[in-house]
């Protein structure tokens, strides 16, 4: 299993910063990757950013140039860093990460509890 913990969100004014940080615990493969997504009120959970562990990144087009993602192996964690913010960035954040069995290549996705990034105009 696999247990993953967020920290960072708030409430922020338009055009301000927040960093995101996820950490994960439990049995991670070296095969892996890990993302944040998101989930505004009425809408569904959408990507932001991923990056695998190799370090090869995605992003949502709403998230490039504002945000970037981050990750340090050794603490296996992931980090969010979003920049000029907007009243349309609100949602709750989820961290997501994607295991995958070198062999098999079968995947196994965990999420973590979210957190709640609010930015005001």
């Amino acid at each position: 299993q696999v247990q993953l913990v967020e920290s960072g969100g708030g409430l922020v004014q338009a055009g301000g910063s927040l960093r995101l940080s996820c950490a994960a615990s439990g049995r991670i493969f070296s095969m892996n990757s890990m993302g944040w997504y998101r989930q505004a009120p009425e809408k569904q959970r959408e990507l932001v950013a991923t990056i695998t562990s190799g370090r090869n990144t995605n992003y949502a087009d709403s998230a490039k140039g504002r945000f970037t993602i981050s990750r340090d192996n050794a603490k296996n964690t992931v980090y969010l860093q979003m920049n000029s913010l907007q009243p349309e960035d609100t949602a709750i954040y989820y961290c997501g990460l994607k295991n995958t069995d070198r062999s098999t290549r079968v995947e196994y996705y965990y999420w973590g509890q979210g957190t709640q990034v609010t930015v005001s105009s």
